[in-house]
């Protein structure tokens, strides 16, 4: 008996991450893309034919093909209009991180999706690195005793472009990076952080830039666990990868460094005239897109949800006022 495919849909090829989730479409069984919208017809068209899907110049006309799911990768100030425009017609939403780029956005596209029962999962792959299902599932069996402190570290490259437009992304190295640390701390433990204080400098990496490149964050969650991020783009453009995501946790039973990218060979040539990293392992994207398919084809629930993403946003955006204002800011929450 055949299996009829799941028709996955992408809006915008604004985030790079977007040619990933793309491959890895190509990789599932019985999945199809089944096309791509962007707001930049020669990007769009571009991706459409590299992946052998077809483009349409309006969201609806992608929107009205039957689709199982849809992934949004636009740039941040565009997540909420484009969940708006799927909501409702397509039932599953792979939305790119961070949420939105500010609180009232995060919340009204988490509304709207319950209103439409529209099931919206946030793109946080970090969680399907093997090194951190390591470190959950250690957390977990109580392995460590009591948590004191973790501290953190999202380093990456600048990324240029849009990433560097505040009206398009809501903030530079501080918000695209801290999103991704703080869901993982709050996968491990449930606890939400109550208090940053953040120090964060712009244009310090970058000269002229005009955006955030390095921050520093100092908090506490409500489990009582104290936290740092270390967060900036000062790796060259070379670098391997988008990020470092490495977390050392302090306990009552002994430290654990876990790099969620050590999953590589380091490759020295005189051909390519530098040193670089051959992965071996894991693919997180991989890890999410199956994720994000094994919920549409069974019917659950999403495991990121929009609120995951909601809170992960409200931590950046705090450390932004604590950086302007240069005191603790407490992250009050309704109940």
């Amino acid at each position: 008996m055949s299996i009829q495919p799941t028709k996955i849909g992408i809006m915008s090829f604004a985030h790079g991450h977007a040619n990933s989730y793309a491959t890895t479409l190509q990789q599932i069984p019985s999945v199809t893309l089944a096309g791509i919208y962007d707001d930049n017809p020669q990007r769009g068209e571009t991706a459409a034919q590299r992946y052998g899907a077809p483009f349409f110049a309006e969201a609806n006309s992608l929107l009205d093909q039957g689709l199982d799911g849809v992934m949004i990768c636009s740039e941040n100030a565009k997540h909420r209009s484009m969940v708006e425009a799927a909501a409702g017609k397509v039932a599953h939403i792979l939305c790119e991180k961070p949420i939105a780029t500010t609180g009232e956005d995060g919340q009204a596209m988490i509304d709207l999706c319950r209103r439409t029962n529209t099931q919206l999962q946030i793109a946080f792959p970090v969680r399907f690195s093997p090194p951190l299902q390591w470190l959950k599932a250690t957390l977990d069996k109580g392995e460590l005793g009591k948590i004191y402190a973790v501290q953190t570290t999202n380093h990456g490259s600048m990324p240029g472009g849009w990433f560097i437009d505040k009206a398009l992304s809501g903030g530079g190295a501080v918000l695209d990076h801290t999103v991704h640390v703080i869901d993982l701390l709050r996968w491990f433990w449930g606890a939400e952080v109550t208090e940053v204080y953040a120090e964060i400098g712009h244009d310090l990496l970058h000269p002229g830039l005009g955006i955030d490149d390095v921050g520093l964050l100092s908090f506490t969650l409500d489990n009582g666990v104290y936290g740092t991020l270390d967060t900036s783009w000062s790796r060259p453009s070379s670098y391997t990868t988008w990020g470092d995501v490495k977390i050392e946790v302090t306990a009552e039973k002994g430290v654990v460094l876990v790099d969620a990218f050590r999953q590589h060979l380091a490759v020295s040539s005189n051909k390519a005239g530098k040193t670089q990293w051959r992965h071996w392992g894991s693919n997180m994207d991989l890890g999410l897109v199956n994720d994000f398919i094994d919920m549409i084809r069974t019917g659950r629930e999403p495991s990121i949800t929009g609120l995951d993403g909601l809170r992960a946003l409200e931590v950046a955006l705090a450390a932004y006022r604590s950086a302007e204002s240069g005191q603790v800011v407490t992250i009050s929450r309704a109940q």
